[in-house]
């Protein structure tokens, strides 16, 4: 019987890409501190509070009831970074402007760490998906229509790539699902190792959001 799937994450998109991959799962929610290390540098902050949450998770199974039974917790972080600054989560509205405002018609990467946690043996496997995005030259009135839907509260760098509405990125070189929060092809290789297929194709899956090429093509 193979194990039962467990996403560590309360965020919307995430707990979407699992139902149109076709994975029956549950939801469990890590709340962990986020807070960077000091010169900490992205890649190591995303995979680090993956794996973290995948752990907070995990503790909770070892010590609860059907602690034996075989799971497989999915925990997944998200970066954004600038010439060394981090974007994180916007802490209120007006930081959610200022990362915006500095955004605007600039380079940034986006980085994704994933990390696939096995119980009841406690193997652990993370990857670092990676993406460049380009953002177009939008206005200080598009930012503040945006910052008022409340849409940007949950996400690093304080804006979502599928905002239709607000359609913030000109261009991508990267993975389309990793910017927005859950590399599928990794996501997919790192259940393979551990005997979970995804029942559908990730190509399909992304089709369903962007018409760019899929990296897992």
């Amino acid at each position: 019987m193979p194990p039962r799937l467990i996403l560590a994450s309360a965020s919307r998109r995430r707990q979407q890409f699992f139902l149109e991959l076709g994975l029956d799962h549950s939801i469990a929610v890590a709340g962990i501190d986020e807070t960077p290390w000091l010169g900490e540098e992205p890649a190591a902050l995303a995979v680090r509070l993956a794996e973290a949450k995948a752990q907070a998770v995990a503790e909770r199974f070892r010590t609860g009831a059907g602690a034996d039974d075989a799971l497989l917790i999915v925990a997944s972080d998200t970066v954004v970074a600038r010439q060394g600054v981090l974007y994180g989560k916007p802490e209120d509205e007006n930081d959610a402007l200022r990362m915006l405002a500095a955004l605007c018609n600039t380079v940034h990467e986006v980085i994704t760490g994933i990390s696939v946690l096995a119980l009841p043996s406690g193997a652990q496997s993370s990857r670092i998906n990676r993406s460049i995005v380009t953002m177009r030259d939008y206005s200080a009135t598009e930012i503040a229509a945006y910052v008022a839907t409340g849409d940007p509260m949950d996400k690093a760098g304080a804006y979502a790539i599928q905002a239709s509405h607000f359609a913030p990125v000109r261009d991508i070189a990267g993975c389309y699902s990793g910017i927005m929060g859950l590399p599928l092809a990794d996501l997919c290789e790192l259940l393979a190792q551990h005997g979970v297929y995804c029942p559908i194709a990730v190509s399909s899956v992304c089709a369903l959001h962007t018409t760019q090429r899929c990296c897992a093509r």
